[in-house]
């Protein structure tokens, strides 16, 4: 499989008229950092919120707003943007842009062009109070969704109003796992139960302190949301991070290494494929003291080793895919095979935490495979989201070319 980005991609990026329109701003820059095409069209009450000379900035290309603009030669083009465009996406979407579509009410440029497309279409819609639950809202979302429309669920929380309900914009990062999950051409991990881990895990010195180290937890939340993508039953056991679950996901939220063992063990069991790309501490404090610590003065802390998890895990899983990540800082490649014969896993990703570019909380990542049968395969530095498609592409070409059970450890 050919892994999925926005890279050079031709978006349509509809907005509505909704408050939520400025989040809109922050959703161009995102697409437009990873390389998307927008052309951007907006409602005539959108334009009451952000006007068409912010997004234009931003995307580098004209704003559409009107089928009848004298001034715009795209006006009378809506059928060529729309032939143009790998994927639309309307963001915000109102519950009246959700009618209109429903209904195949065409009165201005935006639903024009969702009548004119043939490309996927994604919608994140954003209401004010119960809207989001009224019976003619459920309706046209149930008809759009019924014709191959991918509606977001909006989230939960306090809205403009000054009320707490489901109506808000989605997370930026839930809408681009949308886009590419429209824009993957199959979904080849269908049937498969995957389960990840990601983060770092938190060892308690006393009630206010512990022991952990710089993961950020993108990895192994890039392959859940790229696992998911691609047909996937997926679990995710997570340490503590600043990120927001991949929607279509199972997640399990732990602190410690104890918690996240008893829970890689529990859904193990299911599983198919096992990718432990957390970073487990690797020793905890023996006797965690019950009360803070208080006063400065020399402290010496008794460390004791922490289950090794995913050796554990290798020895338990049967006929599961096995995959593990090194974290190095020299030797790399000796390193990783020496743990890759060591956990007695199929698939090893190794990378050099001591880059500050790569790895470690950052965006992009740089792996070497490294498998059980003597392949290795170096990926370039990448962005995590590309790098958990490699390693899936990885994980189904090897089980291709070795059918066979894994013999016995």
């Amino acid at each position: 499989m050919t892994t999925v980005t926005l890279d050079g991609r031709e978006l349509i990026l509809g907005v509505t008229g909704s408050i939520a329109a400025y989040k809109a701003v922050y959703l161009l820059r995102e697409l437009r950092r990873r390389g998307a095409r927008v052309t951007v069209c907006l409602s005539e009450h959108a334009r009451e919120f952000v006007g068409p000379l912010t997004f234009r900035t931003l995307s580098g290309r004209p704003v559409l707003t009107s089928l009848f603009d004298p001034h715009s030669d795209a006006a009378v083009e809506h059928v060529a943007v729309a032939e143009q465009a790998a994927v639309m996406l309307v963001a915000p979407a109102t519950a009246n842009l959700l009618a209109k579509a429903a209904h195949g009410i065409a009165d201005d440029f935006l639903t024009t062009l969702l009548l004119a497309v043939q490309c996927p279409v994604v919608m994140a819609p954003a209401m004010d109070g119960g809207m989001w639950h009224h019976p003619a809202v459920v309706a046209n979302v149930t008809t759009l969704r019924a014709r191959g429309v991918t509606v977001l669920e909006p989230d939960a929380g306090a809205l403009a109003s000054g009320l707490s309900a489901q109506g808000r914009f989605p997370e930026v990062e839930a809408i681009v796992e949308s886009l590419l999950a429209a824009l993957t051409p199959g979904r080849d991990l269908a049937g498969e139960r995957v389960l990840v881990t990601a983060g770092p895990t938190r060892e308690p010195i006393d009630p206010v302190r512990y022991i952990s180290n710089r993961s950020s937890g993108r990895m192994g939340y890039a392959l859940a949301a790229a696992a998911a993508r691609r047909g996937a039953e997926v679990t995710l056991v997570s340490g503590p991070t600043a990120l927001t679950p991949p929607g279509a996901v199972a997640f399990v939220p732990v602190q410690t290494a104890e918690e996240m063992r008893e829970a890689v063990l529990h859904h193990a069991v299911r599983a198919s494929i096992v990718i432990k790309a957390a970073a487990v501490a690797d020793y905890r404090v023996q006797a965690p003291a019950e009360q803070k610590i208080k006063g400065k003065r020399d402290l010496t802390l008794q460390l004791t080793p922490n289950p090794d998890i995913l050796a554990e895990v290798a020895a338990r899983a049967g006929g599961a895919f096995v995959v593990g990540f090194a974290a190095e800082t020299q030797d790399v490649v000796a390193n990783a095979r020496d743990k890759l014969e060591a956990k007695g896993i199929d698939l090893l990703v190794a990378n050099d935490v001591s880059r500050r570019d790569i790895g470690f909380d950052a965006e992009d990542n740089e792996v070497l495979l490294i498998d059980r049968w003597g392949g290795g395969r170096p990926l370039p530095r990448l962005p995590k989201t590309a790098v958990a498609d490699a390693i899936f592409d990885e994980i189904l070409a090897l089980r291709a070319a070795h059918p066979a059970p894994k013999a016995v450890r």
